[in-house]
């Protein structure tokens, strides 16, 4: 009973000493809060824009891998962009000899200025297979996808992203369907359909504008290389398998080396990524990122752990001669010590919980903003506290040390 009479009683000395300069105590706490709120929500930045990354380029599918054009080297051993390299014969004989692939779709773009009625905008036109719509998991705002029988006529069609939709017909009460758009020089289209948007920024297809590849090699770009085969941009294959990722990229890379005649010891002239590997390329980095947003932030708590040491030297001395008065009633080094560590554990861990508060809040704005994803996880919150909590206790250390140490006598003939 008595134990826990005295334990009562030292709290009791802890909250007086922290209410009876309520405004120094506060600013005591800003430091913390300040530090804590920006830990949140500059980490909460970091996780929200990975996770809205990591989300767009699933919903492109993680089960695909992309073949795009490589380096080559010259004969002073300069590195270069590699041209022409890839074909749509490359992607019928992976079709056609990877057996761990459902669909392979050749891929061929240029940037065109596009014209409908007196607007304009310049976008990507892509030429592609039918496959590309299922292999991307693209979805269908109004009108259709085009046709295989489209494909195969080259009919000159034309699908729009939600973006050059909106850009080429602002007029939200004429439907974009049934419309013409001019493709450059050359190509007069008939829009058949419009893609649902898919949001962000990572190769987002609401720029884009997608139409048959016979049409794009028939009437906006027919290069073929020196043996007549015809050039593509880039290459898209699905796999049936995503935990065999890394056969079936050496399995395309042995193929697509033999094809272009490379020797052994020559680079590849094409880079191959899948999905599943950029996935992971990404958390790794973003991760890191996320980390140095927090380390950014936590130079502010350190900013306040500063703070809160220098305030409780400053309450040591003036509460000398209270110090004087608790050891001259028989108070030990211990209690001492405990009191004044504990008004500094109880600073932070307050202004912790405020600036978790204050960090979660503002998280919430931004996120609001539309202009950024946020994420504010228990792990976060957990981290935050408790640093401000160690940060506490390590710069309180100091001031209750140098409290407890303190002559009984000299400490009474303080005024």
């Amino acid at each position: 009973m008595k134990k826990w009479l005295s334990q009562l009683t030292m709290l009791n000395s802890v909250w007086m000493g922290l209410t009876t300069h309520k405004l120094r105590s506060f600013l005591t706490m800003l430091g913390i809060i300040i530090g804590v709120a920006s830990v949140i929500a500059l980490m909460s930045v970091g996780k929200g824009t990975t996770a809205s990354i990591l989300s767009n380029i699933k919903s492109m599918g993680a089960n695909l891998i992309t073949i795009s054009t490589g380096m080559s080297r010259s004969f002073s051993g300069v590195r270069t962009v590699a041209s022409g390299t890839l074909t749509q014969e490359d992607a019928e004989a992976i079709a056609a000899q990877i057996t761990n692939l459902s669909a392979v779709a050749p891929v061929s773009s240029s940037n065109l200025q596009l014209i409908a009625g007196n607007e304009n905008t310049n976008a990507s036109v892509m030429g592609v297979t039918t496959d590309y719509q299922t292999m991307n998991n693209l979805k269908i705002a109004s009108g259709s996808f085009f046709t295989e029988q489209q494909y195969q006529r080259g009919t000159k069609v034309v699908v729009l992203g939600s973006d050059v939709a909106t850009t080429l017909f602002p007029d939200t009460t004429t439907s974009p369907i049934g419309q013409k758009v001019r493709l450059g020089t050359k190509v007069i289209a008939t829009v058949v359909g419009v893609l649902e948007s898919k949001g962000g920024s990572f190769n987002s297809v609401d720029s884009n504008v997608l139409i048959p590849l016979t049409l794009m090699q028939r009437s906006i770009s027919q290069t073929k290389n020196a043996k007549g085969d015809k050039i593509v941009s880039s290459i898209i294959a699905a796999m049936i398998d995503e935990n065999k990722s890394e056969q079936t990229i050496t399995d395309i890379t042995a193929l697509l080396r033999e094809r272009h005649n490379l020797a052994a010891d020559a680079d590849d002239d094409f880079n191959i990524m899948s999905m599943a590997e950029m996935i992971s390329t990404l958390e790794s980095t973003s991760s890191t990122l996320t980390l140095l947003l927090g380390a950014i932030a936590a130079i502010a708590l350190l900013v306040g752990g500063i703070g809160v040491m220098n305030i409780m030297l400053v309450s040591v001395l003036e509460r000398t001669r209270e110090i004087g008065i608790r050891k001259a009633l028989g108070a030990r080094q211990q209690d001492i010590w405990i009191q004044f560590l504990l008004e500094a554990t109880f600073l932070t861990l307050a202004g912790g919980v405020i600036g978790v508060a204050i960090g979660w809040v503002a998280s919430y704005i931004i996120n609001m903003t539309g202009y950024m994803s946020t994420v504010v996880t228990a792990d976060i919150v957990i981290l935050a506290v408790s640093v401000a909590i160690a940060i506490g206790i390590f710069f309180g250390f100091y001031p209750a040390w140098n409290a407890s140490r303190l002559n009984p006598i000299e400490a009474l003939r303080s005024e």
